[in-house]
C-alpha cells in the first residue's frame, strides 16, 4: 500500500514551525510496512489544500492529512473534508465526550467555541484523541472498481477489499505529540487491519573515518550483489556516513525469516570489506550508540564542553535513561572556569592556550576526576566564524577522551567557517573517540 503525508499550516511553508509531523508519520508508517510515496506541505488555503486531497486520493491507498482542526477561523481543515466527501457536519457523541472529559481534567468551562470541536462529517469515523479536543477523523471513499480477482490465495476479507477500490483519508491534529499518540494507536492498527501489508526491515551500520565518495567506491562491488529485495541508501550526517539497508517482502513468516538471513549475509559482507571505519549499528546516531554502550556496560561519564558549548550534554541527556550513566557536564568557556572548575593548570593555559593538546587533556582528567565518572569527553577549539589565528584558524579543536589509566587527544582541523558544522563534526568524533576507548577496554 502506498501513503501521501499532506501537512497543512502557513507556519510550515514560512518555516516558522519545522515541520518534524512529516519526519515522524513517515518513520511510524515505514516501520509498520506501509510505503511512503509522498509528502506534502500546503498553507491554510482552501483551493491548495482541496487540490492536495484531490489529487493524494487518486494516486494513494491511504491519505493522512495533518492541521487545521482546531477551534479558530483559520482551521478549515475539518469543513473542506465535509464538503470534498459530500457531507454534512453533525455533533459527534463520542467527540463530544472526548471534549467535555479534557475541559472537566483540566478545570475550565466548556464553551460554543470549544463545543464545536465536536462537530465532524457525518460521513467519517470518529478515532478518539485521548490527548486533545480535535478529533481524529476517518473516511473511506469507494470508487466503481474494475478489478477482477480469481483463485486469490489471500483470506475471503482480504479478496473483499481487493474487490472494492477505495482511498482511505484520516485527517489528524497537528499538534506532534498528538498525531503521533493517534498514529501509534489508533491509525496504524486500523491501516493494518484495513490493507495488506510488507514486512519492511531496516538495519543501519555507522561509517566514520572515510568519505561518503571513497566509502561507495570501496563498496560497489558488495551493493551490486545485494539481493533485488534490498535497497541500500547513503545517509552523509557530519563527520559520518550512515549506511541503511531496507529489506521489503510481502508478509508471511517465511518471508520475514528469509529477509533477516539476507540482510544479516549482507552486513557480514560489508565487514569484510569495510570493517575498519565501521563504528557501530543498529542505531540512528552516534550519540543513541553511546548511549545504549554505556548504558550496557554499567560506565558513567562525564563531558567538559569549550567549543561544543554542551551539545554533547544535550544529546546524551535527550534520550530517556541517561541518568544510568551521565554525572554531569561543565560548559567551560572562559579559562577562569577551566581553571576554578576543572582544576586546568593556569601556566598550561599561559605555555599552550585554550586550544591545545595540554589543555584538553587536563580538562578531560579534572572532570572525570571532579564529578566522579568512569569516563570522560572534553572538547576546545574555535567554531568560528570569527576568533582564529594563523597558528590557530577556524576549524582547529582539540578532543580528548579519558579512563582512569589512559587519555587520548586528537587534532581536528575543518576547512571553512561555519560555525555548527564545526560543532557537529566535533561531537561526532567525540563520540566515534569514546567509542573506540570503549572497545579497547573489552
Amino acid at each position: 500500500m502506498k501513503v501521501t503525508i499532506i501537512n497543512i499550516g502557513d507556519e510550515l511553508l514560512i518555516g516558522q514551525v519545522v515541520n518534524t509531523n512529516a519526519s515522524t508519520m513517515s518513520r511510524m508508517l515505514t516501520e509498520a510496512g506501509m510505503e511512503v510515496g509522498k509528502t506534502v506541505v500546503v498553507g491554510d488555503s482552501r483551493d491548495a489544500i482541496w487540490q492536495a486531497v484531490d489529487s493524494a486520493m487518486h494516486s494513494s491507498d491511504a491519505v493522512l492529512v495533518t492541521g487545521g482542526l482546531g477551534p479558530t477561523k483559520d482551521d478549515i481543515t475539518k469543513k473542506l473534508l465535509c464538503e470534498y466527501f459530500g457531507s454534512e457536519l453533525v455533533e459527534s457523541e463520542v467527540a463530544l465526550e472526548n471534549v467535555k472529559r479534557i475541559f472537566a481534567v483540566r478545570g475550565f468551562e466548556l464553551t460554543p467555541v470549544n463545543r464545536a470541536q465536536a462537530l465532524v462529517p457525518k460521513c467519517c469515523e470518529v478515532l478518539n484523541n485521548d490527548l486533545g479536543t480535535a478529533p481524529c477523523m476517518w473516511f473511506k471513499k469507494i470508487e466503481n472498481s474494475k478489478l477482477k480477482v480469481e483463485n486469490y490465495p489471500g483470506t475471503a476479507n482480504e479478496l473483499s477489499i481487493l474487490n472494492s477500490q477505495f482511498s482511505i483519508l484520516v485527517s489528524l491534529p497537528g499538534v506532534p505529540f498528538e498525531m503521533e499518540w493517534l498514529m501509534q494507536n489508533r491509525v496504524i492498527p486500523k491501516l493494518q487491519e484495513t490493507f495488506r501489508t510488507e514486512t519492511i526491515i531496516n538495519k543501519n551500520i555507522l561509517v566514520q573515518g572515510i568519505g561518503e565518495s571513497f566509502l561507495s567506491d570501496l563498496i560497489e562491488p558488495w551493493e551490486l550483489s545485494l539481493p533485488e529485495c534490498i535497497r541500500l541508501a547513503y545517509l552523509p550526517v557530519a563527520g559520518m556516513t550512515k549506511l541503511r539497508l531496507t529489506g521489503r517482502v510481502q508478509n508471511t513468516q517465511s518471508n520475514r525469516i528469509t529477509l533477516n538471513n539476507q540482510i544479516s549475509e549482507a552486513v557480514e559482507g560489508l565487514y569484510k570489506i569495510a570493517g575498519q571505519y565501521i563504528v557501530g549499528e543498529d542505531c540512528e546516531t552516534l550519540a543513541e550508540l553511546v548511549h545504549k554502550t554505556l548504558t550496557e556496560k554499567g560506565l558513567t561519564l562525564a563531558t567538559a564542553e569549550s567549543c561544543t558549548g554542551g551539545t554533547i550534554a544535550s544529546q546524551l541527556t535527550a534520550q530517556a535513561g541517561a541518568s544510568a550513566y551521565f554525572r554531569g557536564g561543565v560548559v567551560a568557556y572562559s579559562n577562569e572556569v577551566k581553571e576554578c572548575a576543572l582544576g586546568v593548570q593556569h601556566s598550561t593555559l599561559e605555555a599552550h592556550g585554550a586550544v591545545s593538546e595540554e589543555t584538553v587533556r587536563e580538562m578531560a582528567e579534572g572532570v572525570r576526576r571532579h564529578l566522579g565518572a568512569d569516563l570522560a569527553i572534553a572538547t576546545t577549539g574555535i567554531a568560528g566564524p570569527d576568533g582564529g589565528t594563523k597558528d590557530k584558524p577556524v576549524g582547529t579543536v582539540w578532543i580528548a577522551v579519558a579512563d582512569a589509566k589512559h587519555t587520548v587527544a586528537q587534532l581536528l582541523s575543518f576547512p571553512g567557517r561555519r560555525r555548527q558544522q564545526n560543532i557537529d563534526r566535533t561531537v561526532n568524533q567525540a563520540f566515534s573517540m569514546l567509542i573506540k576507548l570503549l572497545c579497547q577496554k573489552d
